[in-house]
């Protein structure tokens, strides 16, 4: 019952309890007392699961030379440390039917100040044994990962391609101990939007001891990239958000269209009106975020997923 006060009380002064209801298919009660009229949901009172976690956040996208490499940030919340994996794949997207992709990663993890914390170029060259007991081994060798136990705090992995290659590549972080008072909180990666099967694709499962519902807000930026120093930013990103089928959830132009004020609340507002955003309420499962230009523009833009748990 103090979980679901939490729940509650986020829903009811964040959210907007009927909206909430609304978009997840729940019936609404509404009670008259001393405090006034207040809506609120039975059945889900009575069917309460604790939240879920990220249990891996993604991003395909085309890797470059120079600033064009992909630059994923994410952060590790909480009270302890956690053991993760992040991996830099390309050769075995081949199989999926990438025709152009990244034939040589390498990958680079750094702390919040930017010191190098570990780097690899083929994953069986350091840590095999530890890889291949994660069961996430990469299934080429040229292909990169890195096991660690991090510290909360905030990370940088970067994705190059070997002797400045370049092609289409996939940034990936894997929660290996989900039982740990800490969680992956966010991701935002950095990369060019091209056109066609060269869109920016952010991705995440929501699992763990929950099985319950999350809060997640989905964003895409361009155009305050440029006002940072980046060149060639994407000037109007737009956003899809879909589920593991493929099916669009909801999508985005600009985000002050919509949902301004719940964005706004979570102060998680693009610096840009022509940027993106879009807040949902999501169950367990695996989750995409497209990213594109407006009228097949390209550039260089952010992807990023939160946990607003």
């Amino acid at each position: 019952m103090k979980a679901f006060g939490r729940r509650f009380d986020f829903l009811l002064h964040q959210l907007s309890l009927p909206w909430f209801c609304h978009r997840f298919g729940i019936a609404i009660a509404v009670a008259t007392g001393i405090l006034g009229t207040v809506s609120f949901s039975p059945l889900y009172a009575q069917e309460f699961k604790p939240f879920d976690q990220f249990l891996n956040i993604s991003t395909r996208v085309l890797v470059g030379s120079g600033d064009n490499v992909a630059i994923a940030g994410f952060i590790v919340a909480g009270s302890e440390a956690k053991n993760v994996i992040i991996r830099a794949m390309g050769p075995s997207l081949t199989g999926a039917g990438i025709s152009n992709a990244l034939q040589d990663p390498m990958l680079e993890l750094h702390d919040s100040s930017g010191a190098l914390i570990a780097s690899n170029d083929n994953w069986k060259d350091t840590q095999q044994a530890e890889i291949q007991a994660s069961g996430l081994a990469p299934a080429d060798d040229r292909e990169s990962a890195i096991v660690r136990t991090l510290s909360p705090g905030a990370y940088t992995a970067i994705v190059r391609g070997k002797d400045g290659t370049g092609g289409i590549g996939l940034i990936e972080g894997y929660d290996l101990d989900s039982s740990a008072d800490s969680i992956f909180a966010n991701i935002s990666t950095r990369g060019f939007v091209g056109t066609g099967d060269n869109a920016m694709i952010g991705g995440l499962i929501l699992g763990g001891n929950g099985s319950g519902v999350n809060v997640v807000i989905a964003r895409s930026l361009g155009p305050s990239l440029g006002n940072a120093g980046v060149q060639q930013a994407l000037q109007d990103p737009t956003l899809e958000l879909r589920d593991q089928n493929g099916v669009l959830i909801d999508s985005n132009d600009n985000w002050k269209d919509r949902q301004q004020a719940l964005i706004e609340r979570q102060n998680l507002a693009p610096a840009d009106d022509r940027e993106s955003a879009l807040l949902e309420v999501l169950p367990a499962g695996a989750y995409t975020a497209i990213v594109r230009g407006k009228n097949d523009a390209t550039g260089v833009a952010l992807v990023e997923f939160y946990n607003i748990r």
